[in-house]
């Protein structure tokens, strides 16, 4: 018990400042596919705050919403397509952080698509249900500062304390995460898995990263992947 403590109490400074650092004001990132007209898992999204990745697409009814790290959004947050904040795309309705780690960016540009896909580059991944990790099984995620890597999961139902307070419920991966990584989509074959919301390394040296689950936030709220 007493390492258990000991690792949490370090793993804070480093999962606080990877948070941080992942939606800087005023920084002018790459867009990807979002200046385009889509919108997919991984494709960055600016505020007058910052950045986040989107994390997966989803539906509920015929509303499109996308998941990104709680810590990212704050209820009524607009969220742009591109860093001049011209092209606005949805708004923050739900926003939950600490206790867990995710918020809900309702879509309002009928003139974008969101498909429930993870872009990675030139290549994109088909997102066709939302499965719950377990221990040993392969994971990949896509970072905007590390692009994609492959791994396996570590361990379930993990909790972390952030200065705000305790996240729980998180799952770890041998991933290595970077700055500006934070909402990386993690996905096994079709299957949403989580979000990244924080780590420790780098992907120099190896590192791990901590993940909410995805498939307990479509039940809470209805949604859904696969569409």
């Amino acid at each position: 018990m007493r390492l258990r403590t000991i690792l949490a109490q370090v793993l804070t400074v480093v999962l606080t400042t990877l948070a941080l650092l992942a939606a800087p004001t005023g920084v002018a990132a790459a867009a990807g596919n979002a200046a385009a007209g889509v919108i997919r898992g991984g494709d960055q999204l600016f505020s007058a705050g910052g950045r986040c990745a989107v994390s997966f697409n989803t539906m509920k009814g015929t509303q499109f919403y996308g998941i990104m790290p709680g810590h990212c959004a704050t209820v009524g947050t607009t969220w742009f397509a591109d860093p001049g904040l011209t092209v606005p795309v949805g708004v923050t309705e739900t926003s939950v952080f600490p206790g867990n780690d995710y918020a809900l960016i309702r879509y309002t540009n009928t003139s974008y698509s969101y498909p429930s896909e993870v872009a990675a580059g030139a290549q994109s991944f088909r997102i066709d249900r939302a499965a719950r990790p377990t221990v040993g099984q392969r994971v990949c995620h896509v970072g905007r500062t590390s692009g994609l890597h492959c791994g396996v999961v570590q361990s379930v139902n993990n909790s972390i304390s952030f200065p705000q307070g305790v996240v729980s419920g998180l799952f770890r991966s041998n991933l290595c995460a970077e700055p500006g990584d934070t909402g990386a989509p993690a996905f096994g074959g079709n299957a949403a898995l989580g979000l990244g919301v924080g780590g420790s390394g780098n992907c120099s040296s190896g590192g791990t990263t901590f993940h909410q689950p995805v498939a307990p936030v479509l039940e809470a709220h209805g949604l859904r992947v696969g569409y």
